[in-house]
């Protein structure tokens, strides 16, 4: 039986999906304003009412949800395809290697993420770009350790010691025995991953380092309408509200499958 984290999530990241995809259909231009319809609520023209300038908020959350999986999604690529491989190596080699890689990673788990953006956007100008690499590079020790832990526990196996037994080199044991074995953990640790470069690139966003106007942000949204609360709760609400159930689903959808891939149950 698959237990309610895992359909829970599922909805909430399918409907995030949804929001992502429907902005290539919402005929509305997010950055369009109109300044006679500023901060109305609901209605059959905005369903979801207006922003300080009168833009549309379904239109912007629509592609918000859509910029905030497209940088979510790189950054965590960025935390796989480097963390992962540095854990399998430093797991499998041992010695030197070991040490030289856990130093690189505490070195890089010390810098806070707000640092590396900010180190990025003096490097290159502020935007999805650089918040891409700084939220990434922040995921790569958690990609490391776990597969690093994974590694070690495994290179001992009987599986294992029967592949080298039979010739096979250390590229195809890391390759063909235990990468298979990360894929269930990867799973949970990406969509767990996932939900904090979503909060992340939202930081970002709020603090101005990240997705740069006009495109619409999750996080920018909220700066924008924090001082205009007395007037109007939706453009705060709104995007807020769609933040934290993304982030929910991705956190419920990691915990499930966790459950669900554990061959203890």
């Amino acid at each position: 039986m698959r237990s309610p984290s895992l359909l829970l999530g599922s909805l909430l990241v399918g409907l995030f999906l949804l929001m992502a995809l429907a902005s290539a259909l919402y005929p509305v231009d997010p950055n369009a304003p109109d300044f006679l319809a500023r901060l109305k609520p609901p209605s059959p023209d905005h369903p979801l009412g207006t922003d300080p300038f009168g833009r549309d908020l379904l239109a912007r959350i629509l592609h918000g949800a859509k910029n905030a999986l497209l940088v979510g999604g790189i950054a965590v690529a960025v935390g796989v395809l480097l963390g992962v491989p540095l854990g399998l190596l430093a797991g499998y080699l041992g010695g030197g290697w070991d040490a030289a890689l856990n130093l690189l990673m505490e070195t890089l788990y010390a810098l806070p993420g707000l640092l590396l953006a900010l180190l990025f956007a003096a490097l290159m100008d502020p935007g999805a770009l650089s918040g891409m690499l700084a939220v990434g590079l922040s995921l790569v020790p958690a990609f490391y350790r776990m597969a690093r832990a994974l590694t070690l526990s495994l290179k001992a196996a009987p599986f294992v010691e029967a592949a080298l037994a039979l010739g096979a080199s250390p590229w195809r044991v890391l390759c063909r025995h235990l990468l298979p074995n990360l894929m269930g953990p990867l799973l949970v640790q990406a969509s767990l991953a996932f939900a904090a470069a979503l909060l992340a690139e939202a930081a970002l966003s709020y603090l101005g380092l990240g997705i740069q106007p006009p495109d619409p942000s999750l996080g920018r949204m909220l700066k924008e309408a924090q001082s205009f609360l007395p007037l109007s709760p939706y453009p705060a609400l709104v995007p807020g509200l769609a933040l934290s159930l993304a982030v929910l689903g991705f956190n419920l959808l990691g915990d499930g499958l966790r459950d669900h891939l554990d061959p203890r149950r």
